[in-house]
């Protein structure tokens, strides 16, 4: 039997898109405390089910696929430019293909209008109740109001009217951010990208005897399975280790190891990538949140992934890609690297950031290891000494060099140079990923 909060998130999804929820309208409703129908609807919106805008309240939206991530909601747009919806609030859970500034004569701005866009004027009563008719939202700029007649127009095509205090200019600067935001987001991978699903995934039964670890091995490969109980929730593990010595007949819950290593979807590919080296895992359990098996990540999925990630073009770019992209391997010596330091790697005072700093020397030791050794790396430990500040535009050589390894682990030693100058060093302790 599913719990109240999984009944709640059901009940949830049932609803129409831009149907109106509310914690009280939800306990009443499904028989449960405020506590938790708030807790349920907070997941709600953690899944992309749901939207809680100030002033408006909390609305079904419709959840949007991860190809899709570079659309936003007109609930998403209220949100990010503290707007007011004047009109066609039963529109807000609609997605906007793209947006048009209305700097322009009317004729001209509505050739470029059109259904499911976004007009981003000022005060222009008519620019606003033709934008409507072509099927397009509007968001005022400067804090204006619009007429009531117009308001009842968005009303009835379910069409968003939002009104803002900020210009044009820092409105459309704010949305292409939290475009530019989602496509870093999207290239972030999680366990659930990557997992086999519950219908294809391999797993035990309490009541199940060592016989059938034996059937599933032979069909998999694996030597590790879940172990589930009647309502399918993760209780257990069963590895060869497990079973060495027992005989067919004996029954899997005596033998399992229970409490064991689980993941959720949401868990990053770094995380369960770190776990199962770590611990030297070759297969986790992904759970939802009720301890019930979702699917199954393998040793292999994380370093197919990996490799994956790394041959892709980056499209949003944290700091990390920044970095990666400036630094390039050394001519005269192939360990060691080299880098300029740009606008973007330095603080407030025009001088290389330490978090930069440190990302360099991660990076530079990652290139290394991989030429050197085959493998991936996940920091374990490192400490860091600056001893000068570098300026902007300075041109650093970076050498990374191994004091100690063995199969699973590596000791690394960093000095960093300007102008043959030493500005700091870096000693790097890491397991090794091996390929």
């Amino acid at each position: 039997m599913s719990t109240k909060h999984e009944q709640i998130i059901q009940h949830i999804i049932a609803l129409p898109v831009g149907n109106k929820i509310s914690v009280r309208q939800i306990a009443k409703e499904l028989h449960v405390s405020d506590g938790t129908a708030y807790r349920a609807i907070k997941e709600a919106e953690n899944q992309g089910l749901v939207s809680t805008i100030e002033r408006v309240g909390t609305i079904r939206i419709e959840r949007k696929n991860k190809e899709n991530f570079e659309q936003l909601t007109f609930a998403e747009v209220v949100n990010i430019i503290d707007g007011q919806v004047l009109g066609g609030r039963d529109g807000l859970y609609k997605t906007l293909s793209k947006f048009v500034i209305g700097a322009m004569e009317l004729d001209a701005m509505m050739r470029y209008t059109q259904a499911d866009s976004l007009l981003i004027v000022g005060n222009r009563i008519r620019a606003h109740e033709q934008a409507l008719h072509e099927g397009a939202a509007v968001l005022i700029t400067g804090g204006f109001d619009t007429e009531d007649y117009i308001k009842k127009l968005a009303d009835e095509k379910e069409l968003p009217i939002i009104s803002t205090s900020y210009d044009t200019f820092t409105v459309a600067a704010m949305i292409n951010r939290a475009i530019y935001d989602q496509l870093i987001k999207k290239e972030i991978v999680f366990v659930g990208d990557i997992s086999t699903p519950f219908e294809s995934a391999y797993y035990l039964t309490t009541n199940d005897r060592i016989e059938q670890w034996y059937q599933l091995n032979e069909k998999s490969s694996h030597t590790r399975f879940p172990v589930l109980d009647d309502k399918l929730r993760v209780v257990g593990m069963v590895s060869s280790k497990d079973i060495v010595g027992k005989t067919k007949e004996h029954r899997i819950d005596r033998v399992m190891s229970r409490k064991p290593q689980v993941v959720q979807e949401k868990t990053s590919l770094a995380s369960v990538g770190h776990m199962m080296v770590w611990e030297g895992i070759e297969l986790v359990p992904v759970v939802d949140q009720s301890h019930q098996l979702k699917g199954v990540v393998s040793r292999q999925d994380v370093l197919k992934a990996m490799q994956q990630i790394q041959r892709q073009p980056q499209v949003g770019e944290t700091i990390d890609d920044i970095v990666s992209s400036n630094l390039v391997a050394n001519e005269e010596d192939e360990l060691s690297f080299t880098t300029k330091i740009i606008p973007q790697m330095t603080n407030q005072l025009g001088t290389l950031s330490n978090g930069v700093f440190t990302s360099l020397i991660t990076e530079a030791c990652s290139r290394m290891l991989l030429k050197v050794k085959k493998a991936d790396i996940s920091i374990e430990n490192i400490t860091v000494y600056f001893s000068k500040p570098v300026q902007i535009e300075s041109e650093l050589t970076i050498k990374p060099k191994i004091i100690d390894v063995g199969r699973l682990y590596a000791k690394i030693d960093v000095e960093v140079y300007n102008l043959h100058q030493m500005v700091g060093k870096g000693l790097i302790m890491a397991q090794l990923i091996n390929r």
